[in-house]
């Protein structure tokens, strides 16, 4: 494997072909072959049961081609033993095979695809290159169809009983796409059982698929699909929302198929002596949900339970805490320090740019003319060197450029790739590597803002891309080399919010042996969950919240602050200040990092009766009485749940996530204090997502009703003759229905604080619903865009125990990292003040975000603006507010911005935008013009 240099010469001359597994059968690959076009290492594998050397001991052509004589025709499988003290497990899932109880005809059309394969047809690296055709004959659909729950919410042979959790919003997201890839207008129908959208804004994107981009719903089971052979066309019987029989035809059928545990997992957990569930998912608690029953081996990701990307990324977080607190003890021990060559000083030197263009497979150079831009690059001032890469972001590719730097002698480079947000510090790190300063580089972001934007318009987009080059390059030729400020982190925490996922959060950070500070608004611990009474896994949580609590009350590094607020926060990451009262009296607590946990409330509605009536209570209240043992619930002959109270509506346009569990579980818990009592839950859509799914059909044996009531005609609580009643219209008999009920429990929203002070108070976001801000909803959902806080439990969204636990874990572990290092290098594109220019107006002082800007106290520049290195995030406001032009942006400075102007003009105005055909003279211009700038 150290030999190859994915040149891809052997699968080039390869003869054989056999299905690629990476596009789901729907194109093929070599024997010799790359998995897929990012893999790292990047490196060719053989696949031996397809090789014709290996099966048969002809052929041996890759061998006869291989530059570097890589191909090994004996290499043998090795078996290592890696001697640990921790174990994670994240092994995943595998998606239902329709195929396996072909229900649906999915291997007898074509045109019945899963919704892995329909990934495939969409990606722009898949096998139709991103076109949206029928696999069976090529050709643009006109109509597509998504059948929900495949292999999922179903006890029929083959099929399992839990939701897969995933599927509705990922039929929602690829009937987006797929609308955005037709050229014609694309009719798109959802067929489900319940839509279950609640994550945190997936109710959001819900909305937007049904109300912008057009997307049909329609509410019904459907049980097979008859293909029409001359056509291509695949017919599907149902009976429509109001009790008509209908009958369409469409080009594909995409089947929802839910996650399932492969038998190598299973086999897995057997040998690591796992417990395993009847799904053979692993076993765990609410308020261990990372643990096994083995200790020291720890699980995160879809073998725990069905999930998506942001809880499999949470999980994997929470469980490197867990693991973390074993090996506390040994931190370091085993580091290595990595060597970095020594910075090459290139100061006074002429620029020698290096430009990198990516193919990133088809997906830039599907539209973009990538030759015609590596060939305008060449032509550039100081441009030294230029080649395209096909992807510029693999292992190989980044070493390949770290030689090219070396070899060359280049001093400034320029990457045009995708988008510099995601790949931004990789390609910096290659700089590092090759021994020059991180910031002698720029990209082009030629994907985003050419490639997709003007997928339609290749010429359009390789212009685009070329004037973008041409920009980037004049722009970085004026790079210099910038040095960044170091920070020492202050070794102790702050968590703010008292409930389960703050004392979590202490305690993992206390765990892994750093002083907390768990700061409390209220005079006790707990928060919310001090109301509940059963997880949904039918854990008492009175008697762990109680051990909880006791645990960090004990605990020597945590200092507990009750009846505590926040009234002010000076510092950034690594060294803040926040200033506290506590019982009145002022205090100033210091750390190095933040989490927040501040949770959020329930609803108190001003609808149906409630406040007016005591038999109309709220979930929470009916907890309350639970754990009281109010002997009043045993008596009562008829309880109905109304379900979405202050959910799913203008006002909060959310779901929050654990009302359809808890009222579920309320009901089985009445049924069994007494099991006359008629139970009924009105509700929009049932979402007890996952495994909780059973605790859904264990109430349907037990004769709770479940009635589905239609949301857009009125549902009304009213007193008659003494009794409750309640009036709405059911969905499936399509009928008004008068429900006489002792007692009404209202499924009551989770609403968070929304103009909670912390928002300006550590610079962090507020979404529109009130909920904080993550950085990043998938790669960062529990770090906060503000360096050094972090984020977990209702603060962050609706969620149950078991995830808010999760996230704490994941959030102290995330703080961790931090801490651990003790010092840090802040980014060095900061801005800086030339306090001779400075008239002290205060502007930039006043209009930053970060509080960077300050004024100087003593000394020759006392009065004049500085900038605190440390708290500059690069924005560049206080540049553009600066009336005397005395502040400047590193690396953005206006003869940079002006040198990417003046190139761009040049084009516009030279020679009508052929940039590779330019006369020398128009070369010789622009190379003086930008010597002059240089």
């Amino acid at each position: 494997m150290d030999k190859c240099i994915a040149c891809g010469l052997c699968a080039e001359k390869c003869p054989k072909k056999v299905d690629d597994e990476y596009d789901e059968a729907l194109g093929k690959r070599k024997a010799i072959y790359v998995k897929y076009a990012q893999a790292v290492p990047l490196k060719y594998s053989i696949d031996a049961k397809n090789c014709i050397f290996l099966t048969m001991g002809k052929c041996g052509k890759c061998a006869e081609v291989c530059p570097t004589d890589a191909i090994n025709y004996e290499d043998q499988q090795k078996e290592i033993t890696l001697n640990v003290g921790s174990v994670i497990i994240s092994s995943g899932c595998k998606p239902y095979d329709p195929g396996e109880h072909d229900v649906y005809g999915y291997t007898k059309s074509k045109n019945i695809v899963t919704s892995l394969e329909f990934e495939r047809i969409l990606s722009s690296a898949g096998p139709y290159e991103g076109h949206l055709v029928r696999p069976s004959d090529k050709k643009e659909p006109k109509k597509i169809a998504w059948l929900q729950c495949i292999g999922s919410r179903d006890n029929h042979l083959g099929s399992n009983g839990y939701c897969s959790s995933v599927c509705c919003t990922y039929a929602v997201k690829e009937a987006m796409l797929a609308k955005e890839h037709s050229h014609d207008p694309l009719d798109t129908a959802i067929f489900y059982m319940d839509i279950r959208t609640h994550g945190k804004d997936y109710e959001h994107f819900y909305n937007r698929g049904r109300d912008e981009s057009g997307i049909r719903f329609v509410k019904s089971k459907i049980t097979h699909i008859v293909p029409d052979s001359e056509t291509g066309l695949q017919l599907i019987n149902y009976i429509d929302e109001t009790g008509i029989r209908q009958k369409e035809a469409f080009d594909i059928v995409v089947l929802s198929v839910g996650l399932c545990i492969g038998e190598e997992a299973i086999e897995l957990a057997g040998k690591m002596d796992i417990s395993l569930d009847h799904y053979n998912f692993v076993t765990t608690n609410s308020f261990e949900p990372v643990k096994t029953s083995k200790p020291g081996v720890f699980i995160c990701g879809a073998f725990e339970a069905p999930k998506d990307i942001p809880s499999s990324v949470i999980e994997s977080s929470a469980a490197a805490g867990m693991a973390g607190i074993n090996l506390m003890d040994a931190r370091w021990s085993l580091t290595k320090t990595k060597e970095i060559p020594e910075e090459i000083n290139i100061t006074g030197e002429a620029p020698r740019i290096g430009v990198f263009v990516c193919r990133c497979g088809t997906n830039i150079a599907g539209v973009v003319d990538v030759p015609a831009v590596v060939e305008m690059a060449k032509k550039l001032p100081y441009v030294e060197f230029a080649q395209e890469n096909m992807f510029s972001c693999s292992q190989d590719t980044q070493d390949a450029i770290t030689n090219i730097i070396k070899e060359k002698q280049l001093n400034r480079v320029v990457i045009a790739a995708c988008t510099p947000k995601t790949h931004e510090g990789l390609f910096q790190e290659t700089l590092t590597n090759a021994g020059i300063n991180k910031y002698l580089f720029d990209m082009a972001n030629i994907r985003n803002q050419c490639s997709w934007i003007h997928a339609k318009e290749p010429e359009k987009a390789t212009q685009k891309a070329k004037d973008l080059v041409r920009m980037i390059t004049a722009k970085v030729a004026l790079h210099e080399s910038l040095t960044e400020p170091t920070l020492e982190i202050d070794q102790s925490g702050l968590v703010i919010g008292g409930g389960v996922a703050g004392i979590v959060a202490a305690k993992t950070l206390a765990d892994q042996g750093y002083h907390t500070h768990l700061i409390e608004k209220e005079a006790t611990l707990g928060g919310q969950a001090n109301n509940l009474y059963q997880t949904w896994q039918g854990e008492d949580i009175q008697t762990h919240l109680s051990a909880m609590i006791k645990s960090v009350e004990e605990d020597k590094l945590i200092d507990i602050h009750l009846n505590t607020e926040i009234t002010d926060v000076d510092g950034f990451v690594g060294n803040f200040e926040t200033h506290i009262s506590k019982n009145g009296a002022a205090e100033t607590l210091k750390h190095g990092i933040t989490i927040i946990s501040t949770g959020a409330s329930e609803l108190k509605p001003e609808m149906h009766l409630y406040g007016e009536d005591d038999r109309v209570m709220t979930g929470l209240e009916l907890d309350q009485k639970i754990i009281n043992n109010d002997e009043e619930l045993k008596s009562t002959n008829t309880a109905v749940f109304i379900q979405c109270v202050g959910s799913r509506i203008p006002e909060r346009p959310y779901c929050s996530k654990v009302c359809c569990t808890q009222s579920i579980r309320n009901a089985l818990k009445l049924k069994s204090m007494n099991p006359a009592m008629n139970v009924f839950i009105l509700y929009r859509d049932m979402r007890p997502f996952g495994l909780r799914e059973d605790l859904y059909t264990q109430a349907r044996t037990k004769g709770i009703q479940f009635i589905k009531f239609d949301f857009e005609k009125d549902l009304k609580v009213a007193v008659n003759e003494g009794q409750l009643q309640i009036l709405f219209s059911d969905t499936s008999l399509r009928r008004k229905m008068e429900i006489k009920s002792d007692l009404i429990v209202l499924a009551s929203s989770i609403i968070p604080e929304k103009k909670n002070k912390l928002t300006a108070l550590y610079k962090i976001a507020q979404n529109a619903d009130g909920f904080f801000m993550e950085a990043h909803a998938k790669l960062k959902p529990v770090d906060c865009a503000t360096d050094g806080v972090f984020l977990c439990g209702l603060a962050h969204a609706p969620k149950p125990i078991d995830e808010s636990i999760s996230q704490a874990m994941a959030a102290a572990t995330r703080a961790v990292t931090l801490l651990a290092k003790k010092k840090m290098n802040m980014d060095g594109t900061i801005a800086w003040v030339d306090q001779e220019k400075c008239s002290s107006c205060g502007v930039c002082v006043s209009i930053c975000p970060f509080s960077a800007p300050s004024f100087t106290t003593e000394g020759r520049y006392e009065g004049k603006a500085e900038i605190n290195p440390v708290l500059c995030k690069g924005c560049g406001l206080c540049v553009a507010s600066c009336r005397s032009g005395a502040i400047h942006l590193k690396g953005f400075d206006t003869h940079q911005i002006f040198a990417q102007i003046f190139a761009l003009d040049e084009i516009e105005s030279g020679d009508a935008g052929q940039t590779d055909d330019k006369n020398e003279t128009g070369k010789k211009d622009e190379k003086n013009a930008a010597t002059a700038a240089v």
